[in-house]
């Protein structure tokens, strides 16, 4: 009888879900994952906009087509382009309620992402190699802070997920990690909208 009054009086699963003023906690934190996107589109703006500014100020430097590869930033992008593909089937596994399969793609995002890593640190390595560093000319300074930035926020999505990866591991998919699912989500398409940004501003014109 204890029991029964105990489980009784035990609140609602969605009593969880709320705050102290009565509102869903998902609300509230995609709203503010929304805010953080939109400050980080600003950053990128600044970014692409410098770039616009001194991309043709070679200092008698290397120019782009002096040092891009067209081939390899062709599978450079087709990389971080499976990643968001990957990422949409672990977002249907998600809500079949497929937590293997979640974990499996998302571990296959992860690979696709440190396979851009990796490529985007070859480039800068034969770059540097080459004597195309940063401080070599405005346009090098521009495109290292773009192309670096965006770096960082992939390597920043990866610990994302690998810590994302032991909790769903740890606790399944309970709400708190289906949100953390869809915020990723937003971040990951995020940083692929952007570098087709790069791809195109950034290479493309610049070879053409």
């Amino acid at each position: 009888m204890a029991h029964a009054a105990n489980s009784q009086n035990a609140p609602p699963e969605s009593f969880f879900e709320l705050n102290e003023h009565g509102h869903e906690t998902g609300s509230s934190t995609m709203l503010g994952f929304w805010i953080y996107l939109m400050s980080d589109c600003l950053i990128f703006a600044v970014l692409f906009a410098t770039y616009g500014v001194l991309g043709a100020n070679y200092a008698a430097g290397p120019r782009p087509e002096d040092i891009f590869e067209l081939p390899l930033l062709a599978v450079n992008t087709a990389m971080l382009l499976f990643s968001s593909i990957t990422y949409g089937f672990a977002m249907i596994a998600m809500q079949a309620r497929q937590t293997k399969m979640v974990l499996l793609w998302l571990a296959v995002t992860g690979v696709f992402g440190a396979l851009f890593l990796g490529i985007e640190l070859y480039e800068f390595g034969v770059f540097i190699g080459e004597g195309a560093s940063p401080q070599r000319s405005g346009f090098l300074s521009a495109f290292f802070t773009l192309v670096g930035t965006h770096g960082l926020h992939v390597t920043f999505g990866i610990v994302w997920l690998v810590t994302l990866m032991v909790q769903i591991q740890k606790y399944g998919l309970i709400s708190a990690n289906r949100r953390r699912i869809m915020c990723l989500s937003m971040f990951w398409h995020f940083l692929d909208v952007v570098w087709i940004g790069v791809f195109t501003f950034v290479y493309l014109i610049r070879m053409i």
